[in-house]
């Protein structure tokens, strides 16, 4: 096999491939024969059809059989005999095959940068403390009766700060709904009925809550609202609205008491002392996991303090549509307009632009990191990440792989497991400094 590479600029190459008539004419044979074997022609008996017969008969599947098994194989053959770390397959394009059975064809890739390694054994970090102390404890169970609180009635007295207020209101500018002037922006802007707003300095609508102290309850109040320039709905914004409020309830937060009868609402069959205990079990759980994060952050912060080189464009243009995609779809999970997206699209770019650059730039330090110590993806690690995969989504384990086979995403997986191997071959290499502040932690229950 004959092999000429062309390195053009932003880590481009590409491979002029070109198999001898001998390599061709012995896989042309061996699929003739397949086909001679089991191929109905009328006229002869199965298998007994001269070779004359099948070559014109069946020359175009032939002829794709034979490009699609011997342009891959001796692709990778090439990238093998150059020594090409590639990045990404381009195109492959100009399949030849000539009269004498020789096939040429042109391969275009992308590579993976050159740079040299530093010290990667033993990075200095500095990780949190794990011990959970009493205090935190007591600052999560106040979170979890907060969450349990009940919201009483308050029967007859004036609307006061940080009550909760149930409302019916409308908004209208220059005498029309809100709803009709920006009918994408969110319903609590049009109006709505029993409606609850936590009464607070600067909660809800600017200036809305200090509006509606001293309500009584089934008193209905006209409130004047400005609403800023940079106020995110761009119709509204130094627009001034009327809103017509009607107080429904006054409602007061009661937190419960301290107490079993808590812990039993919260986990059936504790007590306060077990509920503390649970408590103390998930902060310093997720201190270790606060830890484990702080390890792989300071190692990647060294890695790329350490190392330094160009991107390949094209990699990275992909990479950034990829993570803009990501971007916006978790945006609109959370309830933002494409209007509101339309607006910030630049600050998404950018936002995607960073990201791409940050986590290409790892991938490929991670990679190479594998690649010296001999790091690698076994079928055994693939199938147990996909019966993973499986209970995480509760499908069938063979279900599992055939969507993400049907989604070209076993290569995917792959991939993200040889990172994460990676990632933990330089956690277990760390020289741990002195403790940081103590991880910030959050609940389960």
């Amino acid at each position: 096999m004959k092999v000429e590479v062309e390195t053009q600029p932003g880590s481009v190459s590409t491979l002029q491939i070109e198999l001898p008539p001998e390599e061709v004419s012995k896989e042309w044979d061996f699929i003739a024969n397949s086909i001679a074997r089991l191929a109905k022609i009328p006229g002869y008996r199965p298998g007994k059809a001269p070779r004359r017969v099948i070559e014109k008969r069946f020359r175009k599947q032939i002829q794709e059989e034979l490009t699609k098994k011997l342009v891959s194989k001796s692709y990778h053959e090439a990238v093998e005999q150059q020594q090409l770390r590639v990045a990404s397959l381009a195109n492959i394009e100009d399949v030849e095959l000539g009269e004498d059975k020789s096939m040429r064809f042109r391969a275009t890739v992308v590579t993976a940068p050159e740079f040299e390694l530093p010290e990667y054994k033993n990075i200095s970090v500095q990780l949190p403390d794990t011990k959970v102390s009493e205090a935190e404890i007591d600052a999560a169970l106040e979170r979890l009766r907060d969450q349990a609180a009940d919201f009483v009635v308050v029967p007859e007295r004036e609307l006061q700060m940080r009550d909760f207020a149930v409302i019916d209101f409308e908004g209208l500018i220059d005498g029309k709904p809100i709803a009709e002037i920006a009918p994408q922006a969110s319903k609590n802007l049009h109006g709505g009925k029993k409606f609850w707003v936590h009464l607070a300095p600067d909660n809800f609508l600017p200036k809305f809550c200090e509006q509606i102290v001293g309500q009584k309850r089934g008193e209905t109040r006209q409130i004047t609202i400005v609403f800023p320039a940079d106020f995110p709905v761009k119709e509204l914004a130094t627009k001034e609205a009327n809103y017509a409020v009607t107080l429904q309830e006054i409602r007061e937060k009661v937190l419960p008491a301290r107490d079993d009868a808590l812990a039993n609402k919260l986990i059936p069959g504790k007590t306060l002392d077990d509920l503390r205990d649970i408590i103390q079990q998930d902060l310093e759980q997720e201190k270790e996991h606060g830890v484990e994060r702080a390890k792989e952050e300071q190692i990647v912060k060294y890695l790329h303090e350490h190392i330094s080189f160009e991107l390949p464009p094209a990699l990275l243009k992909n990479e950034t549509r990829r993570v803009l995609a990501e971007l916006v779809q978790r945006n609109r999970e959370r309830g933002i307009p494409d209007e509101m997206l339309k607006d910030k699209e630049k600050d998404l770019i950018e936002s995607a632009a960073a990201l791409a650059a940050h986590r290409l730039k790892s991938n490929f330090i991670l990679h190479r990191i594998a690649e010296r110590e001999n790091i690698e993806t076994s079928r055994q690690d693939i199938d147990a990440r996909i019966r993973e995969e499986a209970a995480r989504y509760n499908v069938a384990v063979e279900k599992m792989r055939q969507e993400l086979q049907e989604h070209e995403g076993l290569n995917t997986l792959a991939e993200q497991i040889l990172l994460g191997k990676t990632l933990d071959f330089l956690k277990a290499n760390v020289s741990v400094e002195k403790t940081q502040e103590p991880a910030v932690v959050k609940e389960k229950l």
